[in-house]
């Protein structure tokens, strides 16, 4: 086996191991539940760039002539002092990480909107904007230094699953074509700052490959490396992901990638992961993190469980010491996340099997 590549910031990667091992680390909530209720239009979104329905910023001007509501991930461009005030709610709930917003900041879901062209731009300037407020942050609490995780969603496809029941044979993505835009927008999150990559909400493991092969390419090209966070996501009460894997498959599956955290979001409210999360807790070498749904949603789409509820639960979790990464996915506020950092303040971290930090 080869040495490992050195860090490419070593210094916040210490800071982040040491954090790590003294107490759960606090993660962020919903970005989406957040811009929902600004209740932006179609206005808001364009922003100046794109008002006249293309983008004034590029030379071939294209792909914009159609709504651009809804594609949040934009908001980094058009409205950036959203986003970062959301980051910034965030951080004064008590967030040690804030995760950026660059969801759906891929060419495969950005071709909903035909901007595939600024998929880099937006993954930079999002990781930029949750960099800024986090150094702002660290600055205010120089004990309680904050971090920034670049998100790398699922994107809008499945590379093992047909969506066509009458064509099981067929795919609407490849794991090549994952592979690059993974890699564009991984070198945008480096370039804006992130400190860590999360590969998350993952629904389907060879999607979450081609994921880890674009990230390992990238640094291998760099000549440096970011520590790697991978939550998946339990689609139902079978307690499979949606490409068919117990929580324990699901791990079996990526821990070649030695992550710095392996973990569970979304699909599922607190109290139904938990049997997922101990199983986590009990196989991986890595940290373990959770941060699902403020319950599940109701009949209108919305989320019930309030941030007592949540914080309850998840104390539990962390007594029961499955826990080294908390937060919060859909439905989630700082309501929800100040309430969960005090839930878990003072709670010793889930112990870890010895392993090899320079690994």
């Amino acid at each position: 086996m080869s040495a490992p590549l050195p860090w490419l910031h070593p210094e916040r990667v210490q800071m982040l191991e040491q954090a790590l091992s003294r107490r759960i680390l606090v993660i962020d909530g919903a970005m989406g539940t957040m811009i929902q209720s600004h209740r932006l239009d179609e206005s808001d979104y364009r922003g100046e760039r794109f008002v006249d329905g293309h983008d004034s910023a590029h030379a071939h001007g294209d792909g914009c002539s159609h709504d651009l509501k809804g594609n949040n991930d934009l908001l980094s461009l058009t409205r950036p002092d959203i986003i970062r005030a959301v980051h910034e709610a965030y951080l004064e709930a008590g967030a040690d990480l804030v995760e950026t917003n660059t969801f759906n900041a891929t060419a495969i879901s950005q071709s909903d909107y035909h901007l595939e062209h600024i998929v880099y731009e937006l993954n930079r300037e999002g990781a930029r904007l949750a960099r800024a407020a986090c150094d702002a942050y660290s600055a205010k609490t120089p004990d309680q230094p904050r971090f920034v995780i670049g998100v790398l969603g699922p994107t809008s496809r499945t590379a093992s699953i047909s969506p066509d029941v009458n064509d099981p044979g067929f795919r609407n993505t490849s794991f090549d074509e994952l592979r690059a835009t993974y890699r564009e927008a991984t070198e945008g999150l480096i370039d804006g700052g992130a400190d860590t990559l999360m590969v998350e909400t993952i629904f389907d493991t060879l999607n979450a490959k081609a994921a880890l092969f674009a990230i390992a390419e990238v640094f291998e090209q760099r000549g440096g490396r970011l520590p790697i966070m991978i939550s998946g996501t339990i689609t139902d009460r079978s307690g499979r992901t949606l490409s068919g894997q117990t929580a324990e498959a699901f791990h079996a599956s990526l821990a070649h990638s030695r992550p710095l955290s392996f973990g569970l979001n979304c699909a599922l409210g607190a109290a139904d992961l938990r049997e997922h999360v101990e199983t986590l807790a009990r196989v991986s070498r890595a940290y373990v993190s959770a941060h699902p749904n403020a319950g599940l949603p109701n009949a209108f789409g919305e989320y019930d469980e309030t941030p007592e509820e949540m914080a309850s639960t998840l104390r539990e979790f962390a007594t029961s010491g499955l826990l080294n990464l908390v937060g919060g996915c859909c439905g989630t506020t700082p309501a929800h996340i100040h309430a969960i950092a005090e839930a878990v303040r003072g709670l010793a971290p889930r112990r870890l099997p010895v392993r090899d930090l320079a690994a």
